[in-house]
């Protein structure tokens, strides 16, 4: 268990530290001239969000598609040129990339669970999960996802000491009533907290959230709490391993340029996946006293 929190807290830590600037003491002016020009201050570069059909995050890619060039469309390039021919008709060149990286991303997530036994709430939730961080960051959604799962075991545990013995469906109704209120307490706070994400969050990672907390309160119902928190982090590990791929510029433009490549090589690394019947890496770990005493 502790093993995996120090997972999360090093993977955030190499999501948050890059971007954060160095602090310099200003070297003091030994002439003070009085000239029209201002000190230009360097600034951070703002999180492009692919997920948004904005100029910084379509450009780049539309460009890099009409830059492409290719001899024959047959029989080695015909989804380039569908591509190219999709983007020129106004679909989004952001959505195409996102479409040609899930497969990739959900056969990352098959493979830390066949190989190094990461087990999660299946793939894909935190495939959408991941997309969640994307749109939104990695900390809001952690921090979001952090509130929604305390209150809804606070929810649990008052409707435990009541007493209130409640049938599945409408008790999770009632988790989301109290999940809801509390996030639009939240939002409301919002001026307050002055924290400029939050500011633009939309229902769209809200409603990602809540469908992890469901599976959340759904395994601490039916098994316990240590058990859906383990599962909970595996989840969190796996989508912010799954949203380095996402965000990772030469990656998205080598799937971009390579789609027939990516595609047809994650069907074959899918099937490869699915022969492999050994340990994982994590149960050597569990057994290796068994397996040494051999």
């Amino acid at each position: 268990m502790k093993n995996l929190f120090v997972t999360v807290l090093l993977v955030l830590s190499v999501l948050v530290f890059p971007n954060l600037a160095v602090a310099k003491t200003p070297e003091p002016s030994p002439v003070v001239t009085a000239t029209a020009s201002a000190t230009i201050e360097p600034t951070e570069a703002p999180r492009v969000d692919i997920t948004q059909k904005t100029e910084e995050a379509l450009g780049p890619l539309e460009m890099l598609i009409k830059n492409q060039s290719f001899t024959s469309v047959w029989p080695f390039n015909p989804i380039k040129e569908a591509i190219r021919n999709a983007v020129n008709s106004g679909v989004p060149a952001n959505t195409i990339v996102l479409l040609l990286l899930l497969p990739i991303v959900a056969t990352v997530i098959a493979g830390t669970r066949q190989i190094i036994g990461i087990r999660g709430f299946g793939i894909f939730l935190p495939a959408a999960l991941s997309i969640t961080f994307v749109a939104i960051g990695p900390i809001l959604g952690i921090l979001l996802f952090t509130a929604i799962v305390i209150i809804s075991t606070t929810v649990r545990i008052i409707t435990r000491k009541l007493k209130l013995k409640l049938q599945y469906l409408p008790r999770m109704a009632l988790i989301l009533w109290f999940v809801s209120f509390g996030i639009l307490g939240i939002l409301f706070a919002s001026p307050i907290i002055k924290y400029g994400p939050l500011l633009n969050v939309s229902i769209f990672p809200v409603l990602v959230l809540t469908l992890l907390v469901e599976d959340f309160t759904r395994i601490q119902l039916g098994k316990s709490f240590k058990t859906a928190l383990r599962l909970t982090s595996q989840t969190l590990i796996l989508s912010l391993i799954s949203y380095l791929f996402l965000t990772y510029k030469p990656f998205q433009e080598l799937v971009l340029l390579n789609p027939e490549i990516a595609l047809l090589s994650t069907f074959i690394l899918d099937i490869i996946l699915g022969k492999y019947l050994g340990l994982r890496f994590m149960e050597y770990y569990r057994f290796r006293k068994l397996i040494n005493s051999k």
